[in-house]
């Protein structure tokens, strides 16, 4: 799989996603849940006028802002950057 860009932005008590392509997002989705951070996320929304996704991720005693950033940059297809505010 190559590489793609993931943006993430902390919103209070969870995480909003961008991931640059439906079935980039898919994967990642996919992965995150097989790592237990989340077991169901909202519905994927297609950007318009883009081709990325977003998601988001909420944050628990299991996942943190942190933890969540920490798991994303160690996934070696993730170019991970964070959102402006």
């Amino acid at each position: 799989m190559n590489a793609f860009s993931v943006w993430i932005r902390p919103l209070g008590g969870n995480c909003r996603v961008r991931v640059d392509g439906i079935k980039n997002a898919q994967w990642l989705i996919d992965r995150l849940a097989k790592s237990f951070v989340f077991k169901t996320s909202e519905p994927m929304d297609k950007d318009r006028g883009s081709l990325s996704c977003t998601f988001r991720v909420a944050y628990s005693s299991q996942i943190s802002h942190r933890g969540l950033e920490k798991l994303l940059a160690a996934i070696p297809e993730v170019n991970l950057m964070m959102e402006p505010a």
